[in-house]
C-alpha cells in the first residue's frame, strides 16, 4: 500500500514537472544587426538616459571598475550570486542583435531574446508597470551606448535553483503583469512617483521582505528588509527615525546624498543616488515627485510638527561624551567619535550627521551601525565629501558594543540591544569573508 502511494505521487509529481516545462517554453525571437544609432531621436535616447539613470541600471549591470552596462556586478541572494548582465550593444556578448520586440518581452515577461526565462533578480516584475514610450526609450539609449566585449561571471545558484524552466513556477505564482494604473484620488505629482517607485526605480526591492522563494511580500509593502548585510528601513510610517521624512528632506537625500536630519547614504543606496538620481540628466521634478510619493506613505507632513523638538532634544544630546569622567563607555565615545559628530546647534551641519536623530541607532537591530563603524565611509562610498574611518583594525568587538550600547543608551528612548559582542563578531567575520 505504501508503495503504491509512494508511486502514486511520484506519478503525480512528475507529470507535474512535464506540464511546468512545457507551459515554461517560449519561442527564440530571431535576432537582428544591430540597430543604426542614427535610427533613434536625440529625444528618446536623452529620455531613456534619464530613465536608465533613474531606475539605476548602471549599479546592476556594471562590475567595480567595469566598463558601463557590460554586467559583472553579483547580486546577492538567498539562492546566491546572480550576476547582472552585459546590456551594451554588442552583438556577442551583450544585446546587440535584440530586437525591440526580444527587449520588450524581458521588460515586460522576464523572458530572455533566446526563449530562456530571467531570473527575477532582475526585476521584470517591476518593469512590466513601464509605459511602451519608456521601455523604447530605454531600448533607443542602450543601443547607443558603446559597446563592450564581456563575458560575465556563471551564478552560483545550485540545483535545481538555476534551472531557469522552473521559473515559471515562480512566475504563476506571483508575477502578475500589467501597466502602471494612476489613482485618481492622488494629484499628477504624487502619481509620477508612483510610477517612477514602482515600475522603474524598484525602491521595493531592497525595502519589502521576501518569502521563502524570493518573492516580495506584498501585504508588507515597504517595511524594510535586510540587504547585503545592511537593514534598508522602513519607508513607511513605521521607519524609527526620529524625525519624519518631510518631502523636503527625501528630496534633498535622493538628490545629494545626505541630509542635515538624517544623515548621509550608505551600502547598497549610495550608487542608487550617486549614479542614478543624483546625476543632473535626472530632472529635479521627478526627484521631488518620488519624494511626495514616500512622504505620503510616511505620513511625513502630517508628524513634521515633531520635527522641531526632536532636533532640539538631538543636539542637547550632542555633547554628551564629551565631560563624563566616570564612564569608561563616554571616555571612548569621546576618544573615537565626538570630534566629527558634535553639533553646537541649533541645527545639525549635514558634514557632522548628528546620530541622535541617526536611524542607524533606532532600527530594531544594530546591524547599521555595527556594519559604518567597522568599514567606515570612503568619499566614494556615501554623500560626496563626507568621510568616515574604518575602525575594524581599530576596535575590538567589545569595543564597538560599548559604543554601539551607549549611543542607543544615551540618544534614543529605545530599550538596549541585546547580545551586541556577538553580533559585531558575525558582522566582522561576514565582512572578511565577502573580501
Amino acid at each position: 500500500m505504501i508503495r503504491r502511494i509512494a508511486i502514486a505521487i511520484l506519478a503525480v509529481a512528475s507529470l507535474g514537472l512535464a506540464g511546468l516545462l512545457l507551459l515554461s517554453r517560449r519561442p527564440a525571437i530571431d535576432p537582428v544587426e544591430r540597430p543604426a544609432p542614427e535610427r533613434f531621436s536625440a529625444e528618446s535616447i536623452a529620455q531613456g538616459e534619464s530613465l536608465a539613470a533613474a531606475g539605476h541600471c548602471a549599479s546592476c549591470h556594471t562590475r567595480p571598475g567595469g566598463q558601463p552596462f557590460a554586467g559583472g556586478y553579483g547580486v546577492h541572494t538567498p539562492f546566491g550570486i546572480i550576476y547582472g548582465t552585459n546590456i551594451t550593444p554588442d552583438p556577442k556578448t551583450g544585446i546587440g542583435t535584440w530586437s525591440i520586440e526580444a527587449f520588450v518581452r524581458a521588460m515586460r515577461e522576464g523572458v530572455a531574446r533566446d526563449g530562456s526565462h530571467l531570473f527575477p533578480a532582475f526585476p521584470y516584475y517591476a518593469y512590466a508597470k513601464l509605459s511602451d514610450d519608456d521601455i523604447r526609450a530605454l531600448y533607443a539609449y542602450l543601443m547607443t551606448r558603446p559597446t563592450a566585449t564581456a563575458t560575465v561571471p556563471a551564478n552560483t545558484l545550485p540545483f535545481p535553483f538555476k534551472l531557469r524552466a522552473l521559473q515559471e513556477g515562480w512566475k504563476i505564482l506571483f508575477f502578475k503583469g500589467g501597466r502602471f494604473h494612476a489613482n485618481p484620488s492622488k494629484s499628477g505629482e504624487w502619481n509620477r512617483g508612483a510610477y517612477l517607485a514602482e515600475a522603474l526605480s524598484d525602491c521595493a526591492a531592497c525595502h519589502t521582505p521576501r518569502n521563502s522563494l524570493g518573492a516580495e511580500k506584498t501585504g508588507y509593502a515597504y517595511a524594510g528588509a535586510v540587504i547585503d548585510g545592511w537593514n534598508a528601513p522602513p519607508l513607511s510610517e513605521t521607519n524609527p527615525s526620529p524625525v519624519p521624512w518631510t518631502q523636503d528632506e527625501l528630496f534633498t537625500y535622493l538628490r545629494t546624498g545626505s541630509s542635515p536630519l538624517h544623515g548621509a547614504t550608505g551600502a547598497t543606496m549610495t550608487p542608487v543616488i550617486r549614479e542614478g538620481l543624483a546625476l543632473p540628466v535626472v530632472p529635479d521634478s521627478d526627484v521631488r515627485a518620488i519624494a511626495v510619493y514616500f512622504s505620503d506613505i510616511d505620513h511625513g507632513g502630517v508628524r513634521a510638527q515633531s520635527t522641531e523638538a526632536a532636533t532640539r532634544a538631538a543636539i542637547a544630546s550632542s555633547s554628551l561624551g564629551s565631560a563624563q569622567e566616570y564612564d569608561p563607555d563616554a571616555d571612548l565615545y569621546a576618544a573615537a567619535c565626538i570630534a566629527c559628530h558634535y553639533n553646537p546647534g541649533p541645527v545639525p551641519h549635514s558634514a557632522r550627521p548628528e546620530l541622535g536623530l541617526n536611524s542607524a541607532l533606532t532600527l530594531p537591530e544594530p546591524t547599521n551601525f555595527i556594519q559604518v563603524v567597522l568599514k567606515g565611509s570612503g568619499n566614494s562610498e556615501g554623500a560626496p565629501g563626507l568621510v568616515m574611518p574604518a575602525y575594524a583594525s581599530s576596535l575590538t568587538d567589545g569595543d564597538i558594543a560599548r559604543l554601539a550600547a551607549y549611543l542607543r543608551r544615551t540618544r534614543t528612548k529605545y530599550p538596549p540591544w541585546s547580545d551586541l559582542e556577538r553580533k559585531v563578531s558575525a558582522i566582522r567575520r561576514e565582512s572578511a569573508a565577502s573580501q
